[in-house]
């Protein structure tokens, strides 16, 4: 299944983006990875959407996984403006 594929590689993507900014040297290094993660964000809401209109998963799992993505989004902002602070970059 694409939708499934998609979505799961999407969330992976969150994390694994975040690990390796983390795992940089460089301040601006850290900022691409994040808004990599970002991206993924944004496409994880995407798949999740199309997900819940091909009833593929149930109106109960996709409010609780748009609660975490939701919440997620302004921690993710968050800890990237704490990084363009450290380097006064915009």
């Amino acid at each position: 299944m694409i939708v499934g594929r998609q979505f799961v590689r999407a969330v992976d993507s969150i994390g694994a983006n975040i690990a390796e900014g983390y795992g940089r040297y460089h301040y601006k290094e850290s900022l691409t990875f994040l808004y990599y993660s970002r991206g993924s964000l944004e496409e994880t809401k995407f798949w999740l959407s199309r997900s819940y209109r091909r009833r593929l998963i149930s109106k109960v799992v996709f409010r609780e996984l748009s609660k975490d993505l939701e919440e997620l989004a302004p921690q993710l902002n968050a800890y990237i403006n704490s990084i363009r602070k450290r380097t006064n970059t915009k």
